[in-house]
């Protein structure tokens, strides 16, 4: 792979933040099964959950090189669930940044981009992939004073779909 100098400058960027902010707290993360939603915010500020989204909505233009250096700086923490809980949004994000309005990218990519919430991507049609279609994901609904609690198959709510603050539906 011929790399530019500036992949190899993002490289040394994104190693700095999985050395500081990832690999002395993975083990206790995983074992949890759950990382500080404050992450998203600190990879926010770093740049790195911008790559490859327009600069008027929070992102940064990349090429696919810096995703693919990223990928392996942060495959050297060891953990592939953290880095496809960090990375969701790059399901659910950009289907809004190609086709939702301008409205629509102005209110929902830049709170996205910026860590403030989590994005996913829900498949509301019979047939999807049996990873997705055979998921469940419980969820709390509060009406008047007592809360309703259900359980919905992937069919409504899916990748990222529990801690997400919005979803890109089809």
């Amino acid at each position: 792979m011929n790399l530019l100098p500036e992949h190899e400058l993002w490289r040394e960027t994104v190693r700095r933040f999985v050395a500081k902010e990832v690999i002395p707290h993975v083990t206790a993360w995983d074992e949890a099964g759950e990382f500080p939603r404050e992450l998203y915010r600190r990879a926010a500020a770093a740049g790195i959950l911008g790559m490859g989204f327009a600069e008027e909505y929070g992102g940064t233009p990349a090429d696919f090189f810096y995703r693919i250096v990223s990928a392996e700086e942060f495959a050297q923490a060891g953990s592939g669930g953290l880095s496809a809980s960090l990375f969701s949004h790059t399901i659910g994000a950009p289907p809004i940044a190609a086709v939702g309005s301008d409205e629509l990218k102005a209110r929902v990519l830049p709170s996205i981009l910026a860590g403030e919430k989590i994005s996913a991507l829900a498949i509301t049609e019979p047939g999807t992939t049996p990873a997705i279609w055979h998921t469940r994901q419980s969820r709390t609904r509060k009406l008047s004073r007592r809360p309703r609690t259900g359980h919905s198959t992937a069919n409504r709510w899916t990748r990222s779909g529990r801690p997400a603050s919005s979803a890109a539906r089809r």
